[in-house]
């Protein structure tokens, strides 16, 4: 566990010390919100301010581990630390924790801005369900970057990885309500996870709300996710020590 730590603390100061991913991941999210996400119905503001949480969440995801990964393995750093004693479940561990640093700054800087500009007041359980929901939603977008991070090189990781948050965020009513997509996206929007989230978010905000069918769909994103992770993080393997 303290190898963990040290690994996650190594790997967040030096990130932080990257205006270039600092500034992007921290306000990007924010700068989307104050476009698309002021106005709109009173009702609609909570289940709106949780669907930008989980577009800042998400994005955490694709480019740390994605992009991260990716870039890890072009580096001859990395053939260095392969030969070190830890495992590479300590540094993917350590990953995650530093990505959930991120992800937690992003989406408390987004709820900070987006709850007095809309008026939003939620009890404490709804604020604890809303956290819980980022969280273990955005399982799946994490291993869908750890997958990006080991099936594209380096130079394709992050137009790869923008391309598909921005797509899937806009496609999966993370930036406008779903019954506002364009007919042919509305009829997509169902079979993403990005809308499975979208679904769960809102329902964490939303009294007597539910999200039964939301979870399930998220829990088979993630088996296939993770399976496509596994498949190449195997496939790394044995291109570089067969």
């Amino acid at each position: 566990m303290t190898l963990v730590g040290v690994h996650a603390r190594l790997l967040t100061l030096e990130l932080a010390r990257h205006p270039a991913y600092v500034v992007p991941t921290l306000a990007m999210p924010t700068l989307f919100f104050l476009f698309f996400g002021l106005g709109g119905p009173a009702a609609a503001a909570a289940p709106r301010m949780a669907a930008f949480a989980g577009f800042a969440a998400i994005g955490v995801a694709f480019f740390q581990f994605g992009v991260g990964i990716a870039t890890d393995r072009a580096s001859p750093w990395e053939h260095f630390l392969r030969a070190l004693p830890a495992p590479d479940r300590v540094r993917l561990a350590a990953r995650a924790v530093s990505a959930a640093a991120f992800a937690a700054a992003a989406a408390g800087i987004l709820v900070a801005v987006a709850a007095p500009a809309t008026g939003v007041s939620l009890p404490a359980a709804a604020w604890a369900e809303l956290a819980t929901t980022l969280v273990a939603g955005s399982a799946p977008f994490a291993l869908l970057g750890i997958a990006i991070g080991y099936w594209v090189p380096a130079r394709g990781a992050l137009p790869a990885a923008n391309l598909l948050y921005l797509l899937l965020s806009y496609a999966g009513g993370l930036w406008v309500a779903p019954e506002r997509l364009p007919a042919v996206v509305r009829a997509v929007s169902p079979a993403l996870p990005t809308r499975a989230y979208a679904d769960a978010l809102a329902a964490a905000v939303t009294p007597a709300g539910t999200a039964w069918r939301s979870w399930l769909a998220l829990a088979a994103f993630t088996a296939c996710f993770g399976a496509l992770a596994a498949w190449g993080y195997r496939r790394d393997e044995g291109s570089r020590y067969r």
